[in-house]
C-alpha cells in the first residue's frame, strides 16, 4: 500500500474513532457568533469579561501545540455553525494554567475553524494556542466549553489569562452573583437625604450588598460590600476588575419589582433610582461573544 493511501486510511480511522460511543462532544454553554453574509469570519478580539467568561466555566485551561488536525466531512461533523467547518484535533500541551489533577502531555478534542468564503479554514499545525476546556470521557480527551474557547497564545494573552485565573482561585475571591435580593431605603431629614442598600443572590450564598449614600449639595456615593458590616473602607469596584465582572456582566439593568415588594412606594422609587445610579457607574459588560 503507498504511503498515499495509508494516509488516507489513518484519516478515515481517526474519524471513526471521533464518532465511537461517548463521543467528544461540547460542554457548558455553547458561545459563538454567526457570521451575517459578506463579513469576514476572522474572530473578534477579546475584552477583559469575554476571557472572564471562558477562564470561569473552564476547569482546564491549557497552552498546546497543535501537531494535527483533521477536518470532518459534514455527515460525521454533526451541528456545526455556518460560517465554521468541525476538525478533531491532536496536540501536544506545552504549559498547565488551570487543572487539578494534572493533564495527559497530549490532548485530543474536537474545535469549530472558522471558515472563508471558500469554506477555507486556516492551517492549524504547529499553532500555539490557549484552549479552555474540561476533562473528556476518556483519557488524553478535553472538551471545550464554548466552540470558540480556543485562542492564539500569544504572550499578552498568556500573561492575562494567567492573572485572571489567579484571581479567580484566590482567597476571598468575589463570587458568583445571581441577580439582586431585598432592597431597603431610609430617607434622611432634609430632602434629597437617605441611604439605600440592596443585598445580591450569590451562587455560594455569601454576603454582598450594595450601598448607596445620598446628600444634600453632594455627589450621590456608592460602594459593594463583600460580608456582613458595610464600612467605611468599601468602595466602587476598579473597571477590569473581577468584582466589577461579577456586577456588570451578571445583575440586570432594572431592579427586579421583587426586591422592593416591601417598601412603600416613595422608597421603591428611591432604591430603584439608586440602583440606577450602580448601573450607570458600572457601564456595560462589554462582551463580544454572543452566550447562550
Amino acid at each position: 500500500m503507498t504511503e498515499k493511501y495509508t494516509g488516507q486510511w489513518k484519516r478515515l480511522l481517526w474519524a471513526c474513532l471521533i464518532f465511537a460511543p461517548n463521543p467528544l462532544i461540547w460542554g457548558g454553554p455553547i458561545a459563538y457568533a454567526t457570521p451575517q453574509s459578506g463579513q469576514s469570519s476572522a474572530p473578534l478580539a477579546l475584552s477583559y469579561a469575554d476571557i472572564v467568561d471562558l477562564a470561569d466555566a473552564a476547569p482546564v485551561i491549557v497552552q498546546v501545540r497543535i501537531r494535527n488536525s483533521i477536518p470532518l466531512s459534514a455527515e460525521r461533523a454533526g451541528n456545526v455553525p455556518p460560517g465554521h467547518r468541525r476538525v478533531y484535533i491532536e496536540a501536544d500541551v506545552t504549559a498547565l494554567i488551570r487543572g487539578e489533577g494534572g493533564i495527559s502531555p497530549a490532548v485530543t478534542y474536537l474545535y469549530d475553524a472558522p471558515a472563508d468564503a471558500r469554506g477555507k479554514i486556516a492551517k492549524l499545525k504547529k499553532a500555539q494556542m490557549l484552549l479552555f476546556a474540561k476533562q473528556g470521557s476518556r483519557p488524553g480527551e478535553i472538551q471545550l466549553v464554548a466552540r470558540d474557547a480556543q485562542i492564539p497564545a500569544t504572550p499578552a494573552e498568556m500573561e492575562r489569562v494567567k492573572g485572571i485565573v489567579s484571581t479567580l482561585v484566590s482567597p476571598g475571591a468575589p463570587p458568583r452573583i445571581k441577580g439582586p435580593g431585598d432592597a431597603f431605603h431610609v430617607s434622611g431629614t432634609i430632602a434629597g437625604e437617605g441611604e439605600t442598600q440592596i443585598f445580591l443572590r450569590t451562587e455560594n450564598g455569601e454576603p454582598v450588598s450594595l450601598s448607596i449614600i445620598r446628600r444634600p449639595g453632594q455627589e450621590p456615593r456608592w460602594a459593594v460590600a463583600l460580608g456582613e458590616i458595610v464600612d467605611e473602607a468599601a468602595r466602587p469596584p476598579q473597571p477590569g476588575s473581577l468584582l466589577w465582572y461579577r456586577l456588570a456582566c451578571a445583575l440586570p439593568p432594572v431592579l427586579p419589582a421583587q426586591s422592593v415588594r416591601t417598601l412603600p412606594l416613595p422608597d421603591a422609587e428611591a432604591a430603584r433610582a439608586d440602583y440606577q445610579l450602580v448601573m450607570q457607574a458600572l457601564g456595560p459588560c462589554e462582551r463580544t461573544r454572543q452566550l447562550r
